[in-house]
């Protein structure tokens, strides 16, 4: 039997109970990234920002 897969068309557990939600208006009130790359690239700006200070 085969199975038909619709591109696009995916779902998040996530997503469905608003924890994604949660995450995301939590990011945006505090300023900080809740991801991982998200992290790091805020960190890496401020290193970079504080060398040009010096």
């Amino acid at each position: 039997m085969m199975k038909l897969k619709i591109p696009g068309v995916t779902f998040s557990w996530k997503r469905a109970l608003g924890i994604t939600k949660v995450k995301q208006q939590i990011a945006k009130e505090t300023g900080i990234p809740l991801s991982k790359q998200g992290v790091e690239r805020k960190i890496g700006k401020m290193v970079l920002e504080w060398f040009k200070k010096k």
